[in-house]
Order: structure tokens, then C-alpha cells, then sequence
């Protein structure tokens, strides 16, 4: 079917969402972005039936958790999600598909983050306030009601305060103390798009898939358009392209944006670098 002049793509609904303010960005619209995400690299994928999905397993999970209380409807939540319906890490961390929601759901595989993304969707379908945080190395989620518990839906379990100080140590050294207002905050719909797409980077990266990795960039910039390390990353892109113009013109907006010494240092250097090059082919 030819799609109509006046849709939009996948890129440009992206966008429209990426420019709403924090405050008006909610769970469905983490949903969608993560879906839209997807969408780019399958232009056929079906929108509505990837949220369908959410909603039947949301439906099914409501049902196994009439009734409970308390704590145990975490813990029958998470039964119904990894030992009924077979959700899992996956094993190859570095397949793309992971990070494709609608691959995550018809494989029953992904990573931290698109699992926990599946988690929030299908608990908040079924009550439970579910939200994700954004732990140093591993994604993670948070179900409130009476009390707290951390879910590691890699892992498919509640995971102790005492298990994310560990964690903590080992992603980011020996000592390091657990700082619940920062360790354990709410990651935003913003936050967590971002470390979506900043995965696909570091996979595309690896592989040498400039394309892709370019598309990474450009939706990272669109989440956060006054972040110098993005700007600057998508102008490396540019540059392995041979794209110097478009580099120069990101990274004099990074040097707008940039408040540390050292960074703006980096970025004059990489400017003027591209700049003689630049010049070099007139």
C-alpha cells in the first residue's frame, strides 16, 4: 500500500515527540518512541499492533494478579512475565534486535532496557506502578505501592538494596556508595529514549554501520539538542562520512553548550581540524 503524502514518517513523529517538554512526556509516550525506534529500521512494522500486544499481555497480567496483595503481585507479575510467557535476556547483547521492541516482543528476548520497557508497560497495564531507573550498567525498575521492591528484568527477579550496592561497586569501582537519589532516581522518557539510542550506537559503532549509527545521532541530538557530547558525537559521524560542513556546524553548537574547559578545548581542536580539511577541498 502506498502510504498517503501526508503521513508522517517514523523520523519526523520521532521528532514531534522529542520536541514536547518533559512534562508532558508519559509512559505512552515512551511506548511510542521506543516503537518508533524500531519503526525506523522496519518501515513496514505495524504501530498499532506492537501497542495491541502490550495491551494483550497487559490484559493476561491482570488477570493472574486479581486478588493478590501487597508484595506478592510483583512477585506473581514476575512469574507470569519470565516463567509463563518466557521473557529473557538475551545471550548476544549486541544483536540489534534487542533493542527493538517489536523484535523484543515476538522473541521474548532483549536487553535491560527493552525488557524493563515491556515490564513497565504490561505492569502499568495491570496496576502496578512500575518505572524504570537508570542504574550505572543495567537498567532497572521500580514497582511502588505499599512498599518498594527493584526489579531486574534481565534477570527476571526482585533484586535487594544490598544486591544494587554491589552492582553499584562493580560498574563503578570499590567504595562507591549507593546514592538512592541518584542511583535509584526515575529515569524520564527522555532519559531512557536516550540510553535506548545510545545503545544502537555502540552496537552500530562496533560494527562500522555509519548509516545507522548516523541515525542514532540525529535522534539522540533530537532528545537532547543542547548536550555537547551529542552534538559532538554526531560530528565524528560526519567526519568518517566526509561530511565536514555538517560536522563544523555541530560542533560550534557544542561549543554554545559546552561549560567544561577541557571539553571545549577538545571541541576548538576537532572544529579547526575539520575545518583545514574542509578547506583542503576547495
Amino acid at each position: 500500500m502506498i502510504a498517503s503524502p501526508t503521513a508522517r514518517s517514523a523520523r519526523e513523529r520521532f521528532a514531534a515527540l522529542a520536541g514536547r517538554r518533559d512534562t508532558e512526556l508519559g509512559h505512552a509516550d515512551l511506548e511510542l518512541g521506543a516503537i518508533l525506534i524500531a519503526a525506523e529500521e522496519y518501515p513496514d512494522l505495524d504501530l498499532a499492533a506492537v501497542c495491541a500486544a502490550l495491551d494483550e499481555l497487559g490484559e493476561r497480567a491482570l488477570q493472574r494478579l486479581t486478588g493478590v496483595e501487597g508484595e506478592a503481585r510483583v512477585e506473581r507479575l514476575n512469574r507470569f512475565l519470565f516463567s509463563e510467557e518466557g521473557f529473557a535476556g538475551a545471550s548476544e547483547f549486541y544483536d540489534p534486535r534487542n533493542s527493538y521492541l517489536n523484535d523484543v516482543l515476538d522473541r521474548r528476548c532483549g536487553i535491560p532496557i527493552t525488557l524493563a520497557i515491556v515490564y513497565i508497560a504490561v505492569a502499568r497495564r495491570a496496576g502496578v506502578d512500575a518505572r524504570g531507573i537508570s542504574f550505572p550498567g543495567h537498567f532497572l525498575v521500580r514497582c511502588t505501592g505499599r512498599g518498594e521492591q527493584i526489579v531486574d528484568a534481565f534477570h527476571g527477579r526482585t533484586i535487594t538494596q544490598d544486591e544494587c550496592e554491589a552492582r553499584l561497586a562493580n560498574a563503578l569501582g570499590p567504595g562507591t556508595a549507593l546514592r538512592p537519589e541518584l542511583h535509584l532516581r526515575d529515569a524520564s522518557p527522555r532519559e531512557i529514549l536516550v540510553r535506548m539510542l545510545a545503545n544502537l550506537q555502540r552496537i552500530f559503532a562496533g560494527s562500522g554501520d555509519a548509516e545507522r549509527l548516523l541515525a542514532c545521532c540525529d535522534r539522540i541530538v533530537l532528545l537532547t539538542p543542547a548536550d555537547p557530547i551529542a552534538l559532538r558525537d554526531r560530528a565524528l559521524v560526519y567526519q568518517r562520512l566526509g561530511w565536514f560542513a555538517a560536522g563544523i556546524a555541530d560542533l560550534e553548537a557544542a561549543l554554545e553548550h559546552a561549560s567544561d574547559a577541557d571539553l571545549a578545548g577538545a571541541l576548538v581542536r576537532l572544529r579547526d581540524a575539520l575545518r583545514a580539511r574542509l578547506g583542503r577541498l576547495h
